[in-house]
């Protein structure tokens, strides 16, 4: 079985090939998703053009997408999360993380994704990236303050 790069664990040729080949359309926004993924790692960049809304190519440069296509490893897809964009929906948001070897770093590229369906077929209308999370250390108690607990006794004493 030659799996699909997009994750589902399922066979390419019966996972995002037929949407890539134009034999059928994605169903819902998540493999729409998925299939433009699949894409950059098969290098078929002319299916992200055709999935693009009308109103949304402006800023798309073929020749830029085919270059980062070509010259990345594409490592994985993760789903973080989905709104709406089932079948029967004609709006969906797809948040992902998408990572790749490029110039020898491995690299990410998180983003909210917003999907609209048309005439019975889903188009990518737009993404934002999404910020990462700072790390937050938490505070360290000192030995001789309060327990946390809340059993008032000193720290080091109690929990610590």
């Amino acid at each position: 079985m030659n799996e699909c790069p997009c994750g589902s664990g399922k066979a390419y040729e019966s996972c995002c090939e037929p949407y890539i080949t134009g034999k059928e359309p994605a169903p819902t926004a998540e493999a729409l998703m998925r299939s433009r993924y699949t894409a950059f790692a098969v290098k078929q960049v002319d299916y992200l053009g055709d999935t693009l809304a009308p109103e949304s190519k402006h800023d798309y440069d073929e020749a830029q997408v085919k270059v980062w296509a070509e010259t990345s490893t594409w490592l994985g897809l993760e789903i973080v999360s989905t709104s709406k964009g089932m079948e029967d929906d004609e709006t969906g948001e797809v948040e992902f993380i998408a990572k790749f070897r490029q110039q020898g770093a491995i690299q990410t590229h998180h983003e909210a994704s917003l999907f609209e369906k048309r005439d019975g077929k889903w188009f990518y209308i737009e993404g934002d990236f999404v910020p990462q999370q700072p790390i937050k250390k938490e505070k360290k108690v000192g030995r001789n303050e309060p327990c946390p607990c809340g059993s008032g006794k000193k720290y080091k004493k109690c929990c610590g």
